[in-house]
């Protein structure tokens, strides 16, 4: 009779995590901006993966309130958010180039120098540049719902992933998550309602109003001109 091991469930949960990527690769074409962008903002914005932990107090240059975006897109949102509170630091991951060379070039445009940008999976980034109990917030707004029952195993938001989101919030930061896909929405409120470590900020225990610090993509105010919903959820670091 031989022994044989089987994994933890825990130990299984974050192998599958470890799968997962919090980006599907898309080509793009760079338009002169957004090659400018790479070319000249990544030496002064840009952060790589290989330099593991950071000291974002020293990097900014100041202790602030600490978002962390994961898939900022064309980084409309985040220009905006990061215009709109220059008293605050924001971090975003995006692996787009187009979409990454966008923001660095808006960020030169604007002047603004409270961003700082990985170009690299965002769940990696939070586990080895990210220290613990150091964000405020965590923004996923959007993210591919992987439509197909076959395909739910790829979406970002599992157990896993809020287990790290609430090792690296501090107590009292926020999950901020944001689809317009109803489907999508009613997975993630039951996958972060059962998940230890976490309060729903929604009074009825289900979906937050639209919150005013979430800027309106051209994206959301056409989905809204056809008649599609967009849901909002915020959970709050307990303990």
């Amino acid at each position: 009779m031989t022994d044989s091991h089987q994994p933890s469930a825990a130990a299984e949960e974050q192998r599958h995590l470890r799968t997962i990527k919090s980006f599907v690769m898309r080509a793009g074409r760079m338009t002169e901006g957004q090659q400018r962008g790479l070319d000249q903002g990544w030496p002064q914005f840009g952060l790589e993966l290989q330099a593991g932990a950071q000291d974002f107090d020293a990097l900014f240059g100041r202790s602030a309130p600490r978002t962390f975006e994961i898939g900022f897109g064309m980084g409309h949102s985040l220009l905006e958010m990061a215009a709109a509170a220059p008293e605050q630091d924001f971090i975003g991951v995006e692996v787009h180039k187009p979409g990454v060379g966008a923001l660095l070039n808006g960020l030169m445009t604007q002047n603004l120098g409270n961003v700082r940008v990985y170009s690299c999976d965002a769940l990696e980034v939070l586990r080895h540049c990210v220290s613990d109990a150091s964000l405020d917030r965590l923004l996923l707004f959007f993210p591919d719902p992987w439509h197909k029952s076959r395909h739910h195993k790829r979406r970002i938001v599992q157990p896993g992933f809020a287990e790290l989101v609430r090792q690296k919030l501090k107590v009292g930061g926020v999950l901020h998550m944001a689809t317009d896909w109803q489907p999508y929405a009613e997975y993630m409120l039951e996958v972060l309602s059962a998940a230890p470590g976490y309060r729903n900020l929604a009074a009825d225990g289900q979906y937050v109003p639209r919150p005013p610090e979430r800027p309106i993509t051209k994206f959301e105010r056409r989905g809204e001109r056809l008649g599609h919903g967009v849901w909002d959820l915020k959970f709050q670091r307990s303990e």
